[in-house]
């Protein structure tokens, strides 16, 4: 007879197998995009864009030929662009006073082509730059914030700036700046935005290709333009290309890629150093077109002069081009002759030392009185006082919330006010603050955005509606007070007094 084995219990049965370790990489779990979605109003906010656009060019525009005198460096921006139409470079004087690049120069010499070689001419591309400046702010701080009202409200800050304003009516080169500035920041934000739709529809699939980034090339065409305004464009380029890089990390991670680095760096860098290297370059060197078919320009000889030079295999003009390079940076790294209104970088802030453009003297009314015409070019008060409170909150939103709209304006106003800090003895003027001035504005907008509050609580949102328009309110008022002396306007003596709030403005 058979004797059966008695069953196993479950307690003696033999453990199962563990399985074999997987190979597979490890997940990464997506992150939370804290990009907020735009909204659905596109035709509604273009159409609010626009009429503010029209609005802020036709007051720019109201009597911008007073005073048909040039007023501060309108000595050399609108006779060297004349020059350029006339012979395609700036005349070589003999000694080397031409020390920027010929774009802005360019951009004014259009103006006087189309309406001739007066104050007109040379100050309506300006006026054009000026109301360009509000419509992109608009766009990009309503991308930012995913608010139109909060776009509309940042290009109002920005038309009712006095300083934007007077900016806009004179013949210099920074206004062409800080359009080209805020065009190329706009459009890597929209680049930014497009990629990470692209990378998350793709899912986890590190091996995606993105394809062509047409916001990010014409980023570092707008770049490569303002370089070839100011070479203070170049900081902007620097700091924002090396942004994008870290956006496109952030776009990989979010979508849950492993090794969202390395994706960034074999997706987004050989592209980056097309758009953001080459492209500004190639912009840049083509804006010296007239210089290199001249035969006068000023240094193009310096080559055939110097044939012992490095580099002999280099093409004689392109070595002359950067041998002028080299005496413009000598020139820039040492300008440190006094200035009656010169003023340093932690005054900006505050419009501490604004700049006397026009001051006529002896002026006298019918009666005799002593009248006073005065073109100061100053910030509005109300609003630039604002600044360091909304940096300081920004620092905040970025740190608590990890906010990617203070991150984009604090990397902004790092290129365009806190590297001038690194050579403070150079002469400096109010005026070098032009490109980063849109970020400020922007700054107080994203302040203005946590005044509001978030939505939900109507209550809370009329209160902050309310506060934010009297903000608003009392900006306008400020710039239509200092209006006259903005424009030139007659004024008696004790009118001008009230409009001198601080020593520093006489």
């Amino acid at each position: 007879m058979a004797v059966l084995a008695p069953e196993r219990t479950d307690e003696e049965a033999e453990p199962p197998l563990a399985p074999a370790p997987s190979r597979r990489r490890r997940l990464v779990r997506p992150r939370r995009d804290r990009t907020p979605p735009l909204p659905r109003d596109r035709r509604l906010s273009w159409v609010l864009t626009a009429a503010l656009g029209i609005a802020s060019l036709l007051s720019r525009l109201w009597d911008i030929t007073y005073p048909r005198d040039p007023l501060f460096d309108e000595a050399y921006y609108p006779p060297e662009a004349n020059e350029l139409l006339t012979w395609g470079f700036e005349y070589n004087r003999g000694y080397s006073f031409i020390v920027h690049p010929p774009l802005g120069k360019w951009v004014i010499a259009a103006g006087e082509q189309l309406f001739g070689y007066n104050s007109l001419g040379w100050r309506f591309p300006s006026a054009v730059a000026g109301a360009v400046a509000v419509v992109v702010l608009v766009r990009l701080a309503r991308r930012l914030t995913g608010s139109t009202l909060l776009g509309l409200l940042a290009g109002l800050l920005l038309a009712l700036d006095a300083f934007s304003f007077t900016l806009s009516r004179i013949g210099l080169l920074d206004g062409f700046l800080q359009v080209f500035v805020l065009g190329a920041v706009a459009c890597l934000v929209v680049d930014r935005d497009t990629v990470r739709q692209r990378v998350r529809a793709a899912g986890m699939q590190a091996s995606f290709r993105l394809g062509p980034r047409g916001w990010r090339i014409a980023a570092g065409f707008l770049f490569g333009c303002a370089c070839a305004v100011k070479w203070s464009g170049v900081w902007f380029l620097a700091f924002f290309a090396i942004l994008s890089l870290f956006w496109d990390r952030a776009a990989w991670r979010e979508a849950g890629v492993p090794r969202p680095t390395t994706a960034a760096v074999r997706r987004g860098l050989p592209g980056a150093v097309w758009a953001l290297a080459a492209v500004p370059v190639l912009t840049y060197v083509a804006s010296f077109t007239g210089w290199f078919l001249g035969e006068t320009s000023q240094g193009k000889a310096w080559a055939q002069q110097n044939p012992e030079t490095d580099y002999p295999f280099v093409p004689g003009a392109l070595r002359a081009l950067w041998h002028e390079h080299a005496k413009w940076l000598e020139f820039h790294s040492e300008l440190s002759s006094p200035h009656p209104w010169e003023s340093g970088p932690w005054s900006w802030l505050v419009t501490g030392r604004p700049i006397l453009l026009w001051n006529p003297q002896g002026l006298t009314d019918s009666s005799g009185d002593q009248v006073v015409r005065y073109i100061l070019m100053i910030g509005t008060p109300t609003l630039w006082f604002a600044f360091v409170p909304a940096v300081l909150w920004m620092v905040w939103r970025l740190l608590a919330r990890r906010d990617p709209a203070a991150l984009t304006v604090l990397v902004a106003i790092a290129a365009g006010w806190l590297t001038w800090f690194l050579n403070l003895d150079r002469t400096m003027f109010i005026f070098y603050m032009a490109p980063a001035l849109p970020f400020f504005v922007l700054a107080v907008t994203l302040v203005l955005q946590d005044a509001i509050g978030p939505p939900g609580d109507s209550f809370r949102r009329q209160l902050g509606l309310g506060a934010v328009c009297l903000y608003v309110a009392l900006v306008a008022a400020t710039f239509v007070f200092f209006y006259p002396v903005l424009t030139g306007q007659p004024l008696s003596h004790a009118e001008w007094l009230l409009r001198m709030w601080f020593p520093s403005w006489f």
